[in-house]
């Protein structure tokens, strides 16, 4: 029966899928999904427990087609790449011409083996404007109440719950809004990327509840794609690729000066203290949400390790805290 119903709404089409790739003229970055098939997964925004449970499931039932060959067209310049097994691709290249900040399209294309167009999708890509501060954002138990260590709190907040209803904690819209215009003006906001274990699945889920609550825009850098049978595991791998993601982010701009927020429901604390280690100079403060009562003298121990460092910390249970903070060490005005 459950087949039947999947063989029914299921897109038999090849697709791509492009999310929101960053960089500067000399180091851009974009990266997509090939499928060979995917769950149509048009959101319907509604209260109903069997509808929004639909709707998250649907988000797993995908086929990447792997090893695709894709195309990338920006500007009039061609970049051409090869998926990986799980129809993953991230397409790396130099601008031939200076790039201006702000976003900008890129069209992607899966080509067959002649080199035929069989799908396309547009994306974008952001080059932040030249400003004094960047900041990287975990995402689940850090801006949205997640309850990621327990199995059954964490899978009633996604499965119960549309985009639109997801519960974010108080006056964090308020301050990552101060953070995004912090020592710049509005027209040049400083640049977000929220890195989280949270899969590709949820891609645009996500993106419809932080612009729903008006969260600054921005990149968001997620880990390997799940299919239906393993929704259940949702959020729990990937500790180690999100290290890896966050110092990317920090290679590709050397000389911006960088703000961490997480939460200790998992590793934050433990990741920012081994890329602190190593980028020292690059980051000047580490926010943290107490969300575990058990593991905070642990996190304290991190912060002052990183307090040695010259990094500014904060242990926060309300946003409110931390926007204190901010204004204390001269963060925000």
């Amino acid at each position: 029966m459950l087949f039947s119903v999947l063989n029914i709404m299921i897109k038999n089409s090849t697709q791509v899928k492009v999310y929101h790739g960053y960089g500067h003229t000399h180091n851009l970055v974009v990266y997509g999904h090939v499928f060979k098939f995917r769950a149509d997964v048009e959101q319907r925004y509604s209260n109903n427990f069997l509808t929004n449970l639909w709707h998250v499931f649907r988000l797993f039932v995908v086929k990447p087609l792997p090893f695709a060959k894709v195309r990338l067209s920006f500007n009039g310049q061609i970049v051409e790449a090869q998926a990986a097994y799980d129809g993953f691709f991230k397409i790396e290249w130099a601008a031939k011409q200076e790039v201006s900040a702000g976003w900008h399209m890129v069209n992607v294309m899966a080509v067959d083996d002649n080199g035929n167009d069989i799908a396309q999708a547009q994306g974008e890509i952001y080059v932040p404007h030249i400003t004094q501060y960047a900041f990287i954002s975990d995402i689940d138990d850090t801006i949205m109440v997640s309850h990621s260590k327990t199995i059954a709190k964490r899978l009633k907040e996604l499965l119960a719950r549309n985009p639109r209803t997801r519960r974010t904690f108080q006056d964090t819209r308020a301050h990552y809004q101060l953070l995004a215009n912090a020592h710049t003006v509005r027209e040049q906001p400083n640049p977000f990327f929220y890195v989280s274990s949270s899969e590709w699945n949820l891609y645009d889920y996500l993106l419809e509840t932080f612009r729903f609550n008006k969260l600054p825009e921005g990149t968001f850098l997620l880990n390997q794609l799940k299919r239906w049978k393993d929704l259940i595991k949702t959020g729990k791998t990937g500790h180690e690729g999100k290290l890896l993601r966050i110092m990317r982010i920090i290679d590709a701009f050397p000389n911006q000066k960088f703000i961490f927020l997480g939460d200790n429901s998992q590793q934050d604390p433990a990741i920012y203290q081994k890329i602190s280690e190593k980028y020292g100079n690059n980051i000047i403060a580490v926010y943290i949400r107490n969300v575990r009562e058990k593991k905070m003298p642990e996190t304290q121990k991190i912060l002052d390790k990183l307090e040695k460092l010259k990094i500014s910390t904060c242990l926060f249970e309300h946003s409110e805290e931390a926007i204190a903070h901010s204004r204390e060490i001269g963060l925000i005005d």
